[in-house]
């Protein structure tokens, strides 16, 4: 999801100092990059280390913190830039009729272009402070869709 820049200001990561003069010469030619690891198992993908994005809600280049729930579900939207759909499917538990009704929930997710997401694929998304009104997770890890039965709304996880 490496994409060409599309803004027409000059885009640089807030924890990097450009004008350093004592970076002039161990700077390498591609530059000086921030990135970090977010902790709790996952490794920061390869994209975030070597490639020259710049996105300020990146949990491993930007400046977002992952703390609270990890949660799992399946992207069923990509149609917003740089923000998915996941949907989470669950059984709620009826007590009259003693069975389980299958029910949902979608949650909008920031996705960092290090990742190449596509409807069908498995993701793992961690909360943090709200990014905008809706969206208070960002991708962690993308698992890659494999044959799975049913379409997009499938109730896939059973």
């Amino acid at each position: 999801m490496a994409e060409v820049q599309q803004q027409r200001s000059f885009q640089k990561q807030d924890a990097v100092f450009l004008n350093s003069k004592k970076l002039l010469a161990s700077k390498s030619s591609k530059g000086v990059r921030y990135y970090r690891s977010v902790g709790l198992g996952f490794k920061t993908p390869k994209e975030a280390i070597e490639g020259t994005y710049v996105d300020k809600k990146c949990p491993f280049t930007g400046n977002v913190s992952i703390r609270g729930r990890i949660l799992k579900g399946v992207v069923v939207s990509t149609k917003m830039n740089r923000t998915i759909i996941i949907r989470r499917d669950y059984l709620h538990y009826i007590s009259k009729y003693n069975r389980y009704a299958k029910r949902h929930q979608n949650v909008p997710a920031h996705v960092s272009p290090a990742f190449s997401v596509k409807v069908g694929d498995m993701a793992v998304i961690g909360q943090c402070r709200p990014l905008s009104k809706t969206v208070k997770f960002n991708v962690l890890k993308v698992y890659p869709q494999e044959n799975r039965a049913g379409g997009k709304n499938a109730f896939g996880m059973f």
